[in-house]
């Protein structure tokens, strides 16, 4: 699933109008370059050159500031690092770079920029792609894709970070579209993390993902605090993830994002290396595998973190939940996507599990989602709002609020439906207003259920159970009218069932099956 990092740099409306379909262009322009190149493996050439162009350009946009002041500071790496510019030798300036765009030695060119800028930044280490020499990379094309970025036009203040950042989520979700099933190791759609966002709220205070992906839940966390009109300095993220290369493009995506964070020193097994074992969060996002027979659970029965039940061995479903869980602070709030199985499973003690976890009165809410929200996979999944500290507040002790978004969503191609603005507000808003004491039951869409009623239902958590069903709307017709007129139209149906019927049957006499 990947995030962004703000920057409190907004463009003009006439720089945005320039700008627009330039994700596209670079989108193309890469589509063109792939040739026999597999997408999981040119996606690092493409999101390597919108990274080495961000950091180049605020280097660049600080060389030429300490230039006009006239100290001789613009060669003093402090002067950089003070402001979190990573540091860009010569040789790895997009200068150089753009200079060598159309000639055999592109690729040479781009990949010892590469080598430069992680010798000389600690944190970039064996972060960057340095496989642009390839044989098999067409130089023609990639010198095009390297025009393009050098022809992005600056915004107002001369910094491309808002049309650079735009760029690499678009080419992100680009990806996880060609990739399908195998998207959900490094992209969850945008329109879920806003979702989780929107309810989760992280306002202020340390933000973990403990299954990160390409770094989309801390993108959309820093873009809500600065939607309302707070600094991403009001936020400190930390995640794991345990794909190498998935590990890799986070780091990229929260630093052209301007986004500190701690994940750790190399991708790890969350379950087996815990990078973050002795810390507490304030809220944690996260979009775990769904259902995943092989974590390992056979060698983990004994584990500290499975203080509500052990998970089954066969299904990480709980694990992860617990994990989490383990990882709040006393007053956290948790956001997480699960497959709809999670709510009902009897199986192996998961349902003893859920119990336990309603029983302590932590579960703040549950949505239903609908389905093809995912590249991934066309199933629908569900979002469980976890609170440490709702047991506290009288509007919510002993209370779950359950909402069925199920038939919210605009179809965007045939295979992949999304969550529009309204969408999101509408969900968000029954949990804002819960917390308020405010809510007003919506037949169909959401429902407040105490304690003794979620028992009742032996502790299965399907919306569905808990909103009832949408009343229809009334059209207004006479109740006689309306069943003169179905009836009519139901005798028409069945005279033209026997019609076809005695068709069925002069045909297979013709050819002697008659019975």
């Amino acid at each position: 699933m990947g995030r962004p990092r703000g920057s409190k740099n907004k463009m003009t409306k006439a720089t945005n109008t320039q700008e627009i379909g330039f994700e596209e262009k670079i989108w193309q322009a890469a589509d063109r370059m792939r040739g026999h190149i597999d997408p999981s493996e040119y996606k690092n050439v493409v999101l390597g050159l919108i990274f080495l162009k961000y950091i180049s350009d605020r280097f660049e946009q600080k060389h030429a500031e300490l230039v006009a002041e006239g100290e001789g500071f613009e060669e003093d790496r402090d002067e950089y690092e003070a402001e979190g510019i990573f540091w860009v030798p010569r040789d790895a300036r997009w200068e150089a770079v753009a200079s060598a765009a159309h000639t055999p030695e592109v690729g040479k060119v781009i990949d010892n920029a590469m080598r430069q800028i992680e010798a000389e930044n600690d944190s970039l280490k064996g972060i960057l792609p340095k496989n642009f020499a390839r044989q098999e990379l067409d130089k023609r094309m990639l010198g095009d894709v390297v025009d393009l970025f050098t022809n992005v036009k600056m915004t107002s203040e001369g910094n491309t970070q808002d049309v650079l950042g735009r760029t690499y989520e678009y080419c992100l979700a680009k990806f996880a579209e060609q990739e399908g099933k195998n998207a959900g190791e490094f992209y969850t759609p945008t329109c879920i993390v806003r979702t989780l966002v929107e309810i989760i709220q992280p306002y202020h205070g340390r933000v973990y993902d403990p299954c990160c992906g390409s770094g989309g839940m801390f993108v959309q966390s820093a873009q809500f605090v600065e939607h309302h009109s707070g600094s991403i300095r009001d936020i400190s993220v930390f995640g794991q993830e345990s794909n190498p290369t998935t590990w890799k493009m986070a780091k990229m995506n929260l630093a052209i994002r301007g986004i500190e964070a701690d994940l750790g020193p190399h991708n790890a097994d969350t379950f087996f290396e815990d990078l973050h074992q002795d810390k507490r969060f304030d809220f944690v996002l996260a979009n775990p595998p769904f259902n995943d027979s092989d974590w390992g659970g056979e060698r983990l029965r004994d584990d500290p973190r499975w203080d509500y039940g052990v998970p089954p061995v066969g299904n990480a479903n709980f694990a992860w939940m617990q994990h989490m869980i383990h990882h709040l602070n006393d007053h956290g709030r948790m956001g997480m996507v699960l497959a709809n199985g999670s709510l009902s499973s009897q199986q192996s003690g998961e349902g003893d599990i859920r119990a336990n976890i309603v029983k302590d009165d932590i579960v703040e809410g549950i949505v239903a989602l609908p389905d093809k929200l995912f590249y991934s996979t066309g199933i629908p999944v569900c979002l469980w709002i976890i609170d440490k500290g709702k047991k506290a507040r009288s509007e919510e002790s002993g209370k779950v609020l359950f909402v069925d978004a199920r038939e919210l969503g605009t179809m965007v191609t045939r295979k992949l439906r999304e969550l529009k603005d309204g969408d999101i507000s509408k969900i968000a808003g029954a949990f804002d207003d819960f917390r308020k004491g405010a809510l007003e039951p919506e037949k169909g869409f959401c429902a407040v259920a105490t304690l003794g009623e979620i028992e009742r239902q032996d502790y299965i958590l399907t919306p569905g159970r808990y909103v009832g069903i949408a009343d229809e709307e009334d059209d207004d017709e006479p109740f006689d009218e309306k069943m003169k007129r179905l009836t009519g139209e139901l005798s028409k149906c069945f005279e033209e069932s026997d019609r076809l019927q005695e068709e069925i049957k002069k045909n297979l006499e013709a050819i002697g099956y008659g019975f």
